[in-house]
């Protein structure tokens, strides 16, 4: 009796096994991947736009005002926390708002009094509008636009006229920033 010796190659079990988990490995990326973007592009972004920043200082009656508008053009409602002028938050007995359909289309005008926009408030040449005085945070509905004026920001003196102000609205997943000059809140 013989005994016949093949000479058939094959794979170890090492390779063999190697190859399973690294396709294995492989399938469960694509997956996750996969997965991730259907969840990413379904969810709804937070998107704010910040222009028309203004900020005024009236060195005869010592006073200044900061004023911006923000457009929410995300998909998703957002409120706003707080607001800060140069790092110092604005209280929110110090802001008066606007809530706008649709954004703002001229430059925003500066009060010529030391008290908060109210009723009757000409925010855009030509354009009046009531405002109302913040109590606490501000809801802003996705599409809508809110005009925003700060009275007497804390940090903002007759010194800073010609120099640049940030300022920051923040919501409760980000914060976003603008810059402007100090202007004089008096004309001839």
């Amino acid at each position: 009796m013989r005994l016949r010796i093949s000479n058939e190659k094959a794979l170890s079990t090492v390779v063999t096994t190697l190859i399973i988990l690294v396709v294995s490995v492989l399938l469960a990326g694509v997956v996750t991947m996969y997965a991730i973007n259907i969840t990413s592009t379904r969810t709804q972004q937070e998107d704010l736009r910040l222009s028309k920043q203004e900020v005024w200082y009236n060195v005869t009656g010592s006073y200044g005002f900061a004023a911006l508008t923000i457009d929410n053009v995300g998909g998703r409602d957002v409120v706003i926390d707080k607001i800060q002028v140069r790092g110092v938050e604005a209280s929110w007995s110090n802001v008066a708002y606007l809530r706008l359909s649709s954004p703002v289309s001229g430059s925003l005008i500066c009060p010529n009094s030391s008290s908060l926009p109210s009723t009757g408030f000409e925010y855009i040449s030509g354009t009046t509008d009531d405002f109302s005085t913040a109590s606490n945070d501000l809801p802003l509905a996705s599409g809508d636009t809110l005009v925003i004026y700060i009275k007497n920001p804390d940090s903002i003196s007759a010194n800073d006229i010609g120099t640049t102000v940030g300022i920051t609205v923040f919501t409760e997943n980000a914060q976003y920033y603008v810059e402007c000059n100090v202007k004089s809140a008096e004309s001839a």
